[in-house]
C-alpha cells in the first residue's frame, strides 16, 4: 500500500512538473510575441513621430467624433469603425500627439492578439518573425498610428484566419473568428467580404457549420451599422455600393498592379497614377514576396500541414484582388491585409531556407538571407523617412493656411470650399463644402448663401481661378495656395 501511495505521489509530481513546463513554455512564447508587438509600437513613436499632423482621410474620420471642427462629409465607401476607434481620445482632446500615441499602443496590442491567434499552428519563432516582417514594412509603420482603417482590417484578418484554423481543435477559438470578422467589417465591410470568401468556402466544403456561423455573425455584427446607414441615407444597400463605386472612379475589370508598384516609393495616394516606376531596389521585396509565399506553401505541403499555409494565402489573394484588378488607382495601404496574411507563410519559408541546407552551404545561405533582409529593412526605412518628411511638411502647410484663415477673420463658425478644403477646414475649425466632385455635399447657391451668414473662403492652387461666384472676392496667398475670401469677412471687399 505504501508503495502504491508512493507511485501515486511520483505520478502526481510528474503531471505537476509537465503542467508547469507547459505553462512556462506558453509564457515564454507570449513574451516573444509581446516583444515584437512592443518593438512595433516603439518604432512607430520613434520613426513616424506623433507630431506628424492629421491627413485628409484622418480629418474626415476624426471630425465625426472630435471637438476641433464640425463633421466633414462622410462619403459612401467609408465606414464608422475608425471614428469609433478614436472616440476615446478625439471626443475630448484636440491633441494629435496624444491620438498618435494612443493609436500606436493600440496597434501594437492588435498585432500581439492577432499573432497569438496562430499559436499551435506554427512554431512561435515563425510567428514572431512573421509579425516582425509585417511590422517592419514602411506601410505598416506609417499607417499603424494613423486614424485609418486598413491596418485594422489587416490585424482583424490575421486574427480571424488564425482562429478559424484553430477552431477545429479548440471550439473556443470561434469567438476569435467572430471578433476578427467583426473588426474587419467594422472598418471596411467590402474588404471583410473579400478576405472571408475563402473561409466561407472552406467552411462549406468541410461542413463546418459553426465556423460558417461564426464568420457570418462577425460580418453581421461589424457591418450592420453600415448596412442600416445605407438604407437610411442612401436609399438602400445597392445604391450605397453604386455610389461608392462612382466615387472610386467606377469599379470593374482594370489593371492596377503597375499603379501599386508606383506607390511603393512612398506615395500615400496614387490617383491619377502616372509617372515612372520607382527604383528597382524599392520594388524588389514586392517581387520576392509571392515567390517566398509559394515556397512556404510547398514547405507546408511536404510537412503535412497544408491548410495552415494554404488558407491564409488564399485569403491574401482575395484581399488583394479588388485593389489589383478592379480599381483604377492605388494606395499602398490597400494591400496591408494581404501583407499581414502572407507574413507567416513567408516567415516559414525563410526558416526552411535557412535551416534545410547542410554542411558548408548552410552558412552561405544564412549569409545571403541576412544580406537580403538587411537590404530590405534599409529600403523600408529609407521610404518611410521620405514619406514621413513629405507628409509632415504637407500637414504643416495645411496648418499654416488654417492659421492665416483664422488671422484674417475666417473663424468658427465658418465654411471652406475648393482645393484641399476638407483637411484645411478641420485645422481651421470650419465646415467644408463641395459643389462638385466625389465629396459633393452642397451647391454653389448654397455656398453663396452661407457667405451672407458666416465667413466663407474658397481655396485654389496658386494662380488658380476660383468659381464664378468668387471671382470678385479678395485674394491672398497662404502656404502654397490662394485664399479667396467672401466680402463680409473682416471688411474684405472686392479686389
Amino acid at each position: 500500500m505504501a508503495h502504491g501511495d508512493s507511485g501515486l505521489l511520483v505520478g502526481e509530481r510528474r503531471r505537476t512538473s509537465s503542467l508547469a513546463f507547459g505553462a512556462s513554455r506558453r509564457e515564454r512564447d507570449s513574451r516573444l510575441i509581446a516583444a515584437v508587438a512592443a518593438a512595433f509600437t516603439l518604432a512607430q513613436l520613434v520613426l513616424v513621430r506623433p507630431g506628424m499632423g492629421l491627413g485628409w482621410d484622418e480629418t474626415v474620420y476624426v471630425s465625426q467624433v472630435g471637438v476641433q471642427a464640425p463633421a466633414a462629409f462622410f462619403s459612401a465607401p467609408r465606414a464608422r469603425g475608425v471614428s469609433l476607434l478614436v472616440a476615446p481620445i478625439a471626443s475630448w482632446s484636440t491633441s494629435t500627439e496624444l491620438l498618435r500615441v494612443y493609436l500606436a499602443v493600440l496597434s501594437g496590442l492588435g498585432l500581439y492578439l492577432a499573432l497569438r491567434a496562430w499559436r499551435g499552428l506554427f512554431p512561435v519563432r515563425v510567428l514572431a518573425v512573421g509579425g516582425a516582417l509585417f511590422a517592419s514594412l514602411w506601410i505598416t509603420l506609417f499607417y499603424g498610428p494613423q486614424a485609418m482603417p486598413n491596418y485594422w482590417v489587416a490585424v482583424g484578418a490575421l486574427g480571424a484566419v488564425g482562429c478559424f484554423l484553430r477552431a477545429r481543435q479548440n471550439p473556443r477559438a470561434l469567438w476569435g473568428v467572430v471578433a476578427g470578422a467583426a473588426l474587419m467589417a467594422w472598418m471596411r465591410p467590402t474588404d471583410a467580404v473579400w478576405v472571408t470568401l475563402p473561409l466561407l468556402v472552406a467552411a462549406a466544403v468541410g461542413r463546418r457549420a459553426r465556423s460558417a456561423l461564426a464568420l457570418v455573425a462577425g460580418l453581421v455584427a461589424g457591418g450592420a451599422q453600415w448596412v442600416i446607414e445605407a438604407y437610411v441615407s442612401y436609399g438602400g444597400l445597392a445604391e450605397r455600393l453604386h455610389e461608392g463605386s462612382r466615387i472610386q472612379g467606377g469599379l470593374g475589370p482594370q489593371f492596377a498592379v503597375d499603379d501599386q508598384l508606383r506607390s511603393l516609393g512612398g506615395r500615400s495616394l496614387c490617383r491619377p497614377c502616372t509617372g515612372p516606376l520607382p527604383d528597382p531596389a524599392l520594388m524588389a521585396w514586392w517581387a520576392v514576396l509571392p515567390l517566398l509565399a509559394a515556397v512556404g506553401l510547398v514547405v507546408a505541403v511536404r510537412a503535412g500541414r497544408t491548410r495552415g499555409s494554404l488558407v491564409p494565402l488564399a485569403c491574401a489573394a482575395t484581399a488583394a484582388v479588388p485593389y489589383l484588378f478592379l480599381i483604377g488607382y492605388a494606395a499602398p495601404r490597400f494591400l496591408l491585409p494581404a501583407y499581414a496574411l502572407l507574413a507567416i507563410p513567408v516567415a516559414d519559408a525563410l526558416f526552411h531556407l535557412a535551416t534545410t541546407p547542410s554542411g558548408r552551404w548552410r552558412p552561405v545561405v544564412a549569409a545571403l538571407l541576412g544580406i537580403g533582409l538587411t537590404g530590405h529593412l534599409a529600403v523600408q526605412y529609407a521610404v518611410l523617412e521620405r514619406a514621413v518628411h513629405r507628409t509632415t511638411r504637407d500637414h504643416r502647410d495645411w496648418a499654416r493656411t488654417a492659421a492665416e484663415l483664422n488671422r484674417i477673420g475666417v473663424r468658427p463658425p465658418c465654411l471652406l470650399t475648393g482645393h484641399l478644403s476638407i483637411p484645411v477646414a478641420y485645422y481651421a475649425g470650419c465646415t467644408s463644402a463641395a459643389a462638385s466632385g466625389p465629396n459633393t455635399n452642397s451647391t454653389e447657391s448654397g455656398i453663396v448663401g452661407a457667405s451672407r451668414r458666416m465667413p466663407v473662403a474658397v481655396l485654389t492652387r496658386p494662380g488658380g481661378s476660383p468659381p464664378a461666384y468668387a471671382r470678385d472676392w479678395h485674394t491672398l496667398p497662404a502656404a502654397g495656395m490662394d485664399i479667396h475670401v467672401a466680402p463680409n469677412v473682416s471688411g474684405h471687399g472686392p479686389t
